[in-house]
This record gives C-alpha cells, sequence and structure tokens, in this order.
C-alpha cells in the first residue's frame, strides 16, 4: 500500500468524513490508479485508505482510519445499504437505487436494480479492484439473471471519453427491454445500455408528488428523454402532453411507454427538436402551456451546446414565455457542485428575463433511495423547484 502525504485542508475534510482528495492536496507520495494508499497528514496520522486515481481525483477514500477495504467491509456496506432500500422501497416498484456512491460509503459506484438485474456503474476504471467484491455480493444476496459493468465519469474527469462500453460481467444478456414497475406505472429499462438505462429514479418522488396535480392541465416536457414525466402525466390525467427531445430514439421508446401504460401516444405530441426551437416557435405562434417541465442533461448537442451552468437562465425565460398565467415550471438540477443557492439564482434570473414573477410551491430532492450523506455536500445534488407563474 502506497502512502500518500496529504495538506492541512484535505486533513480537515477527511476528519470530517469527506471522501475524496483532490491532486493538489497531496504533498508527497505518487500512486497508479486502481493502487491502494493509506493517506496520511503530515505528521504521520493515518487518515483513510482507499484507490488511487489520475482524474480530477488523486484518491478516493473507501475507509476512514488505519484499516483496508477489504470483501467483508465491502459486503457490511452492501448489507447496510439494501436494509435501507428494503425500508424506502415500496412493493410496487422493482426499478430502483441499491448503492448511491460516496452517499453509501462506496465513493464513485453505483449499483441500480432493474427487476432482475443489476447495473454496476462505476465513476473510474481505478474502481475495478473492487467490482469482484460487489459481483459475489450480488450473486449471493440478489441471484440476478444478470449483472453489467458501466462507467459514468465525472464530467470534470478529463479522461472520460477513453473508458469501455456496457459489458454483462456475470450471468445472461437481457432479452431487449426489461419492464420494471414504478409504484403505478410501467417502463422500459435496457440494463445494457447502462448507464442510461431509459429511467432515472432519482426522479421517482417529484413524479410521485406532481400525480395530484396533473388533471386536466397541457404539459410541455422538455429534454422528455423516454418520457416519464409525461408518462406520469397522461396517465394521472392531463389533457395533452406534448414531449420534446432531439433524439427520435428516445422520444420512441417514450411512446413504447405511453402503451406499457395503456395510453394511446397518437393521443398526444411527441416532437423530435432542439428545445429552444421548440420553446421559441410556441413564444411566436402564442401556444401556451399550464406545465413546463425543465430537466436537462448537464450538457447536450442540439442547435448549440447546452451547458447547465451557462444556459439555466436562458432556459428557464425561454420557459416562463410559454407558462400560462397561474401555470407551473418544474425546474431541475442534476449538478451537485452547485448550490441550491446558485441554482435558485439562476431561475430568478430567467424570470426576470421573461418579465415573470413565481412562487415556490415545492422544493423536492432525490427519492430515499438516492440518500444525501451530511459528510458529502454534493451528495444533495438533486434539486427540484415547482414554480407557479403570475
Amino acid at each position: 500500500m502506497t502512502d500518500l502525504v496529504v495538506d492541512a485542508y484535505s486533513e480537515g475534510w477527511l476528519r470530517k468524513g469527506f471522501p475524496w482528495v483532490y491532486p493538489k492536496e497531496v504533498q508527497r507520495g505518487r500512486a497508479r490508479p486502481g493502487d491502494r494508499v493509506r493517506l496520511r497528514s503530515a505528521k504521520g496520522d493515518v487518515l483513510g485508505t482507499g484507490l488511487a486515481d489520475d482524474g480530477f481525483l488523486a484518491a478516493r477514500v473507501l475507509r476512514h482510519g488505519d484499516e483496508t477495504a477489504d470483501r467483508a467491509w465491502v459486503h457490511a456496506l452492501l448489507d447496510r445499504a439494501a436494509a435501507l432500500r428494503d425500508v424506502v422501497i415500496d412493493g410496487g416498484t422493482d426499478g430502483y437505487r441499491l448503492v448511491n456512491a460516496e452517499c453509501d460509503g462506496l465513493p464513485g459506484v453505483r449499483i441500480d436494480w432493474w427487476r432482475t438485474f443489476a447495473v454496476v456503474c462505476l465513476d473510474s476504471a481505478s474502481l475495478r479492484p473492487i467490482v469482484d467484491d460487489l459481483v459475489a455480493w450480488l450473486e449471493e444476496h440478489r441471484q440476478p439473471r444478470g449483472i453489467v459493468l458501466c462507467y459514468r465519469p465525472d464530467h470534470r474527469d478529463p479522461d472520460r471519453g477513453a473508458l469501455p462500453g456496457p459489458s454483462l460481467v456475470a450471468g445472461h444478456p437481457p432479452p431487449g427491454a426489461v419492464r420494471v414497475r414504478e409504484r403505478e406505472l410501467r417502463f422500459d429499462v435496457w440494463p445494457l445500455e447502462g448507464p442510461d438505462v431509459g429511467l432515472y429514479p432519482d426522479m421517482r418522488e417529484v413524479r410521485a408528488w406532481l400525480e395530484p396535480t396533473w388533471g386536466g392541465t397541457s404539459v410541455l416536457n422538455t429534454f422528455a428523454y423516454t418520457g416519464a414525466f409525461s408518462v406520469s402525466a397522461a396517465r394521472n390525467g392531463a389533457a395533452e402532453v406534448v414531449s420534446v427531445d432531439l433524439s427520435g430514439r428516445y422520444l420512441s421508446r417514450a411512446e413504447d411507454n405511453f402503451r406499457a401504460n395503456e395510453l394511446d401516444p397518437e393521443q398526444h405530441e411527441f416532437l423530435e427538436e432542439d428545445v429552444f426551437k421548440a420553446l421559441d416557435r410556441f413564444r411566436r405562434t402564442g401556444r401556451s402551456f399550464d406545465r413546463v417541465v425543465l430537466d436537462p442533461p448537464s450538457f447536450s448537442h442540439g442547435a448549440g451546446v447546452f451547458s447547465a451552468k451557462n444556459d439555466s437562465a436562458r432556459l428557464v425565460a425561454a420557459a416562463a414565455r410559454v407558462t400560462a398565467p397561474g401555470g407551473w415550471i418544474i425546474a431541475c438540477s442534476n449538478l451537485g457542485e452547485v448550490s441550491p443557492k446558485v441554482f435558485d439564482g439562476w431561475i430568478g434570473d430567467g424570470l426576470r428575463k421573461a418579465g415573470r414573477q413565481a412562487q415556490v410551491l415545492a422544493s423536492l430532492g432525490q427519492a430515499a433511495d438516492h440518500p444525501a450523506a451530511t459528510w458529502f455536500p454534493e451528495g444533495r445534488y438533486l434539486k427540484v423547484r415547482v414554480l407557479r407563474l403570475d
């Protein structure tokens, strides 16, 4: 095990339980990605052990103190994570997050459960040394039909494009789509396309909160992906639902999700289009909506490159111009490094640009199977504001 000596700033955070060490915080020592490392203070105190990386992080801390993260320890963490899901996941839901990375004590490791298949997603190839431990626990305790390994590197990692695609590491591949339940809703997911399998379960409780409010409304779902919000709205009485996404492939899957819920997609609209162009056309033609869902990705390519940090205020402004008086905007951000204060600032800037005022009806976050650890501020990544416009 290689020793890495960290500076006083990093030491302070590690003593609070923070799971990351940044390259600029390492004063002495070098390690290759995936090497086991011992983190020490300048005085020689052991602060934790973990795995080295060479991206935007120098190391992820698996254990605080001087003990290594062996298989028994990994399995104990997985037992603890599973026990939480046994409490917070209702019997009508079989697609959910089983392990939520840093917030379940396994930095950079996410495991999603899709009825009978598991998708293990790593933030970095440096975490590959613990995959066998994860697979062994899943096979013993969950008996999945198949286990898929994939990577979702942080957008701050410069080498994020060099990682391999999803692969089956145990069991058998799914025969195409796997239909999962979310309470009364049904969605098709594609585990072999992990991590983006077709459904984001962190939004489950947001969808549940909105269910009683859809009745009789006109709904615009932007960046609709495979239409989870659209299905929820239509299934709960929305008069019309318009789903906009740049990907025709995803919109086709959205239509399939409508059919899975005994909804006729022909009664609603699916527009393969850049969101900003669609919003501008609705403004010019005077079309407005009672509910507008804004759940953009952190980055996307349309008429230009969409960046949540640079374009969120503009997006809110464009949405506000097509929201009917008394209508609602459901504004979302999934960037962990963006604070609630900054996110609310984007919303305020956008409303001012559109000349609109609003009331905040609800401030929502990720579902309980995506817990946020007190020692990891970025774990409270999902921010949702339900706004009623004047």
